[in-house]
């Protein structure tokens, strides 16, 4: 959909040249979801705005193959008094001559880029009445509107909870499936990106983006090499916890439970082996239950202090 040759990125100023990238050869493909990341400042959305034409390359192009581009920023709205319907109807603008009278077609269009995004019941809510993780719905929806096969946006989960994070995600993975969209998200949401992305990329410090799928760029290294990550251990997708308590404490079971008990005891302190004379066992089904020294326990915190008193 889009594709970028010997392309390098930047600005102009004082009648000289501000590479951010240089020399890149990219391509978005339809049908996939790309995450675009890197360390802050780097001109992640100088990049993107070069890809929508909003800024000119310092050398190089880049080939739309004559499509047309959505682009979502980081931009504040001020017109809040607007409603959802009247804000996505933007996104038809475009294509409306000087009478600016929406078709039928045109309404069917805007009334599909709200269900695409599950806002059917807040068509007619004022922007002031949402929430920020809808407004952002709002906002991707505008961009359905357009009918683009490209969509870039930049930060889409800057600001919201981790539920909303999780659900915009989500639903830009699903849209660029289900409609055959090419969709590149500039993002700081590594966790989310390394689970929903179908492709890196990922700037580096020599002014080059290096692109993978998220799997390999973490067992090569690229993102411990680009972030230097202090204290988090990738691999495991872990904060390495210090065993200040110097015991060990051996751990049988299965499951979250397990997980989230090791996880509690090496917060706390312990090292967790294979064979250790502290021995605790997770059980229970329709409940988890935990077994230290013949003793049960129907909760972690009540475990812990029992075995901080050995």
């Amino acid at each position: 959909m889009i594709s970028a040759q010997q392309l390098s990125v930047g600005f102009r100023a004082r009648r000289k040249e501000h590479i951010l990238f240089d020399n890149l050869d990219l391509h978005l493909t339809p049908g996939e979801l790309v995450c675009f990341m890197g360390s802050n400042g780097v001109g992640k959305s100088t990049l993107l705005k070069t890809l929508a034409g909003l800024l000119p390359p310092l050398a190089g192009k880049v080939n739309a193959h004559n499509k047309d581009v959505a682009l979502v920023l980081t931009d504040k709205i001020t017109a809040t008094n607007m409603t959802v319907y009247d804000l996505v109807s933007f996104g038809r603008y475009p294509y409306l001559d000087w009478r600016i009278s929406l078709s039928p077609s045109n309404i069917e269009i805007i009334e599909d880029a709200i269900r695409q995004v599950h806002l059917e019941s807040l068509r007619n809510r004022k922007l002031n009445e949402l929430s920020d993780g809808q407004l952002q719905l709002v906002m991707i929806a505008k961009a359905l509107a357009q009918q683009t096969p490209v969509i870039l946006l930049d930060e889409p989960t800057a600001h919201l909870d981790l539920n909303n994070r999780v659900e915009v995600m989500n639903l830009l993975r699903s849209l660029s499936r289900k409609l055959g969209k090419s969709i590149l998200v500039t993002t700081h949401e590594l966790d989310l990106a390394l689970q929903t992305a179908d492709l890196i990329w990922l700037a580096t410090a020599n002014k080059k983006i290096k692109t993978g799928i998220p799997e390999d760029l973490v067992l090569d290294g690229a993102f411990d090499e680009v972030f230097q990550f202090k204290g988090f251990d990738l691999k495991t997708g872990k904060i390495e916890h210090e065993a200040h308590r110097k015991k060990e404490v051996q751990l049988l079971g299965t499951g979250y439970s397990f997980l989230w008990t090791k996880n509690a005891l090496e917060r706390s302190g312990y090292r967790v082996v294979e064979k250790a004379e502290t021995q605790i066992t997770v059980f229970g089904e329709s409940k988890t239950l935990w077994e230290l020294n013949g003793s049960q326990f129907e909760s972690l915190a009540t475990l812990l202090a029992a075995i901080s008193q050995e």
